[in-house]
């Protein structure tokens, strides 16, 4: 496990494609997806070397078109649950005793298959799946993946290679074992990246995994079984399940094996769980290690001295890319009144000229948000808004359910700090603005840290350098990703490591060694060269 026994390929981010008219990507991606439309695809339970169907299945349907449907998946009873578990610790030994630069090599080949061969596939699934656009499913599924595992693996490289001091007459050394037991991955639907790593990163570092994918990510998460089984990850070591969270949840956490959590989504399941863990704490071999990236109540706050078109696109892009269901989404702006009339006037032109429909048409900036649930509350606040005396929505405002989940990018303007969507995580599209006053900088910084109980990203505009200072200072505990000058989306592997702290969760940090830190349980061996045959210390005179 020492560094320098092995040079592992050092990571480097993976370049994103253009998919410009007529190039090779853009053609190799629309023939993956015209098959996969029209190819339904039958997902089993992925338990030790079986794939399990269990006859009792849900429609995989696009989003963008919520009749079609593409395939189906197997749900799983409380029975399969348990064979998951036994069969990843049936499989833990083996696992844990193979030799890191092994485990490194099938995630490294992982990595290269996602960029080569399966990079389309992968790309068209998301697109299907989760109604991205083509950029958005390029930096994500297989960008943003391939970085995970490339960097994980440097980053356990590292981890390895860091080791205590040592003296002439002993050696001191750190063992960096796996959790004992199993660990429980709870991945989103929004980006494949985290479908792929939350399993993928505890896995590296010896572990076994139950992983469950959200329901409205199957197809895409198919994709990732399929890499994974071709790049050598041995059966048993990544048990994958579908079906009825509470129950799968319930019956992981019974489990006197269970080592530890790492999960993606909502708060409020988040604090569910760990309430659980906490009520059966007794009953575990260990400590589990909770590890969770929440929700987000994102914002953007522009100085006096910001330019205009720079705040008004950070907050287009900020907002709308992936419609917004980005937990790093800006979704609360706050503009100083000086600069509000050229900021509007940018807003409503960008946010008009957006084309809004299908992935398939890489024409369109715009698709539909994930399911009917998501489509329902979002226009529930949009209609209230249209009703509240301090709200007004100057763009946008338009939605449509008949043929998929569309939801018009939206910005409302609010002349309270306090209106419902500057405080409630929406996931979704809209935009909601306070226009402060100029001189009232300091007390709208006090009110960007107050408002929210999250703290996952924020950005801040400004020209002046001592504003900049001040806001980093000020919001230093409102945000874990903070960008000066730029939206609080698009984190990068190695780059900015990823997590924020309140209720957006753990502060793990995603894409850096910090993470993977939290799979391993250290043991410090000293070995001492010449042991001592008297008991008495030269103090005691004789």
């Amino acid at each position: 496990m020492l560094k320098g026994f092995f040079h592992v390929p050092k990571a480097v981010n993976e370049p994103v494609k253009g998919y410009a008219p007529n190039s090779p990507e853009k053609a190799a991606v629309q023939a993956a997806y015209t098959k996969m439309w029209n190819s339904k695809i039958d997902v089993p339970l992925y338990i030790g070397s079986e794939e399990i169907r269990t006859g009792n299945t849900k429609n995989m349907t696009a989003p963008h078109d919520h009749k079609h449907i593409v395939g189906t998946y197997h749900l799983a009873e409380k029975a399969h649950v348990e064979k998951a578990i036994a069969n990843a610790l049936e499989s833990k030994t083996a696992w844990a005793n193979m030799a890191w630069e092994q485990r490194a090599a099938i995630f490294l080949k992982a990595a290269e298959l996602i960029a080569g061969p399966y990079r389309a596939r992968i790309n068209a699934a998301t697109m299907i799946a989760q109604s991205k656009n083509i950029h958005q499913a390029e930096i994500d599924a297989s960008c943003e993946l391939i970085d995970f595992l490339r960097f994980n693996v440097e980053f356990m490289t590292q981890i390895y290679g860091d080791q205590p001091k040592s003296n002439s007459d002993m050696w001191n050394r750190l063992e960096y074992r796996p959790l004992e037991g199993f660990v429980y991955a709870i991945t989103p639907f929004n980006f494949t990246a985290i479908a792929g790593n939350l399993p993928a990163s505890a896995a590296m570092m010896g572990n076994v995994v139950i992983w469950k994918p959200s329901d409205s990510q199957v197809f895409s998460a198919q994709i990732i079984i399929e890499v994974f089984k071709e790049a050598g990850v041995p059966d048993g070591v990544i048990n994958v399940v579908f079906g009825d969270a509470l129950m799968i949840t319930e019956t992981i956490l019974a489990s006197r094996d269970f080592a530890g959590i790492h999960f993606t989504g909502s708060t409020h399941v988040f604090k569910d769980i760990w309430s659980k863990i906490g009520t059966n704490i007794h009953h575990y071999k260990t400590y589990p290690r909770i590890v969770g990236e929440t929700g987000g109540k994102d914002f953007i706050i522009a100085h006096p001295s910001a330019k205009a078109k720079q705040v008004a696109t950070g907050i287009v892009r900020g907002a709308f890319e992936f419609q917004g269901q980005k937990c790093s989404a800006a979704s609360r702006s706050y503009v100083p009144r000086s600069l509000w009339p050229a900021i509007k006037e940018q807003l409503i032109t960008d946010t008009k000229s957006m084309k809004m429909g299908s992935p398939e048409n890489f024409g369109n900036f715009i698709t539909a948000v994930i399911h009917e649930g998501s489509f329902d509350k979002l226009a529930s606040f949009i209609d209230q808004a249209k009703k509240d005396t301090d709200a007004e929505i100057i763009v946008g405002g338009n939605y449509d359910k008949s043929v998929g989940y569309f939801i018009e990018p939206t910005i409302i303007v609010t002349t309270n700090p306090h209106y419902t969507t500057m405080e409630t995580e929406l996931f979704g599209p809209v935009m909601t603005i306070f226009v402060y006053e100029d001189a009232k900088w300091e007390e709208t910084l006090e009110l960007v840290d107050t408002t929210s109980e999250y703290a996952l990203t924020g950005a801040v505009f400004s020209q002046d350098r001592y504003a900049i200072e001040q806001a980093t200072t000020k919001l230093q505990n409102a945000a874990g990703n903070f960008y000066i000058n730029d939206k609080p989306t698009g984190a990068v592997v190695g780059m900015q490591p990823f997590g924020g702290a309140r209720a957006s969760g753990t502060n793990d940090k995603a894409g850096s060694a910090l993470n993977l830190l939290r799979w391993v349980s250290l043991r410090t061996i000293k070995e001492t060269f010449v042991t001592p045959e008297d008991y008495r210390y030269a103090f005691l005179g004789e």
